[in-house]
């Protein structure tokens, strides 16, 4: 069935199968390109995240190793008159140390300021109240404390707020010193990363305190974001992941990594906006995914026009089979028609002349024999006189259909009009006896037909036959012989008085041959 199909329709499928081809490719090309985008865009976020966290990390240690020294002094030398200079002396010198300092503190059992970092300080003041000041109070931990953000009340910046609690010899508590960490120090390392536009890099506490962000916003220190899908990723895992979250501060959907500080309980967050990651892959794309819908769309014009082309090349070539198959057609009825007479529908002189030629080159090669019939309507003329040329006409026609019905089917065998109401039957390979048997069922056949002919004895149409037979000899024998002889035996029949059939003697070998 396939192989029946036209090649325009193979052409139609390969065009669209390339169309179709070409599109897919860069649909799967721009789409795999997307997802590479965005696993980079993942590989950069998770490098970023690594790197506040490990900064964070080595921010607050460095905090936490000064406040660890200061906590040793104090449980030591205890916080003695003479020992406060000394203690001023040292907390000065780590925050000139450590840039991400904003100040060093130490504060008794009820959170009178005994020493600070600063140059001076009010006596009365009291930090009692503080988040991380009740909480040393009412907690024996001994490792550091990082409590909530707040307005630092000496210098008046934003602070992280790291502490250890000190402890009386009896372990009653005597107290805590701070380190507060400037939140522009974070601000400032942040601000030195790429991220975009809309992107946004935070630190924030295991409980899910915003400690720090950018882009900054001084109300969104200090804020919970308990509720965020963000916050609920990391507290399920509460370790390293990435996920894409939409934020619930600004409404935009940014690839995450969360990761948690190495030793304190926090955890920093880098996010880079979704849609500026994929911004120059929705250009480039665009363009890209343009020129091949063009390309297509041209290639599929240039097909479809090359197709039409192939139709119209097979219409032509169609008309030109239908054209030649007509000629074909019309030479062989014009072929037929030179070659049979047009009132008989039977052969006509010209070829039978043809054919007796062929048969008796083919008798004298083969040494056959070759048989020849000629018949003649009686008195056929009478019958036109009475009846007129139309009947006459009418009656060859007649006469001739039950003629050739009763020709052999054989090879060679040929039914011919010679000339008038005569006819010829052309017989190869047949004796005399058989060409006779021949004839005799002929003019049988006619005198069934019972044409009514007035004018003759016996009131109806009949035919005389002669019949001759020759097996050629070359050289001795030719065609006039035979038609000769088969002449001779026809007028011989109708002497003998017409409606029967007469058979001619062979030809005399010793007689001389008469010429064509």
């Amino acid at each position: 069935m396939l192989k029946r199909l036209p090649i325009t329709f193979w052409a139609t499928v390969f065009v669209t199968l390339v169309c179709v081809s070409l599109v897919g490719l860069d649909f799967w090309r721009s789409w795999n390109a997307r997802a590479v985008l965005l696993e980079q865009t993942e590989r950069s976020a998770t490098n970023l995240a690594r790197a506040m966290s490990q900064h964070a990390d080595d921010t607050i240690k460095s905090a936490d190793t000064s406040l660890n020294d200061l906590e040793e002094r104090i449980e030591t030398d205890g916080m003695g008159p003479d020992r406060v200079d000394r203690l001023h002396r040292v907390m000065q010198d780590q925050v000139r140390a450590l840039p991400q300092l904003d100040g060093l503190y130490a504060y008794d059992a009820s959170g009178r300021w005994i020493v600070n970092s600063l140059a001076g300080f009010d006596p009365k003041a009291n930090n009692a109240d503080r988040e991380y000041f009740r909480f040393h109070r009412e907690h024996r931990d001994e490792g550091p404390h990082i409590g909530l953000p707040v307005v630092s009340r000496s210098s008046g910046k934003w602070v992280i707020p790291v502490s250890r609690r000190i402890d009386l010899p009896d372990g009653r508590f005597g107290g805590v010193v701070l380190a507060t960490i400037d939140i522009d120090y974070f601000r400032r390392f942040y601000a030195s990363f790429d991220i975009g536009i809309n992107g946004a890099v935070a630190l924030l506490s295991n409980q899910g305190v915003m400690l720090v962000r950018r882009p900054f916003r001084a109300q969104g220190i200090g804020a919970s974001i308990v509720d965020t899908p963000l916050y609920r990723a990391y507290a399920h895992a509460a370790t390293t992941g990435i996920g894409m979250f939409r934020s619930t501060q600004d409404g935009e959907l940014r690839l995450n990594s969360y990761r948690p500080l190495q030793h304190y309980p926090l955890f920093v967050t880098a996010a880079l906006s979704k849609e500026e990651a994929l911004a120059h892959w929705r250009r480039d794309t665009l363009l890209h995914s343009l020129g091949v819908l063009l390309l297509a769309g041209l290639l599929a014009l240039f097909g479809q026009r090359l197709i039409a082309q192939m139709r119209r090349r097979l219409e032509v070539e169609r008309e030109l089979r239908d054209a030649r198959d007509a000629l074909a057609g019309l030479n062989a009825t014009l072929e037929k028609m030179a070659l049979q007479d047009g009132l008989t529908g039977l052969a006509n002189r010209r070829q039978l002349d043809v054919s007796l030629a062929n048969e008796f080159s083919r008798a004298v090669r083969q040494g056959s024999s070759l048989a020849l019939a000629l018949i003649d309507v009686d008195h056929f003329k009478r019958f036109n006189d009475r009846y007129g040329h139309g009947a006459g006409d009418e009656c060859l026609r007649a006469v001739s259909q039950a003629i050739r019905q009763q020709t052999p089917r054989r090879p060679g065998d040929l039914a011919a009009r010679y000339g008038g109401e005569e006819l010829a039957i052309l017989l190869p390979n047949t004796d005399l006896a058989g060409a006779h048997a021949v004839a005799e069922r002929m003019r049988d056949a006619v005198e069934v037909l019972q044409i009514a002919h007035e004018d003759s004895p016996a009131g109806i149409v009949t035919i005389s036959a002669g019949v001759a037979v020759l097996v050629p000899r070359r050289g001795v024998d030719n065609i006039t012989n035979l038609l000769d002889a088969a002449d001779r035996a026809l007028y011989a029949a109708k002497l003998a008085g017409r409606n029967r059939v007469a058979a001619g003697e062979p030809p005399d070998p010793s007689r001389p041959l008469s010429q064509p």
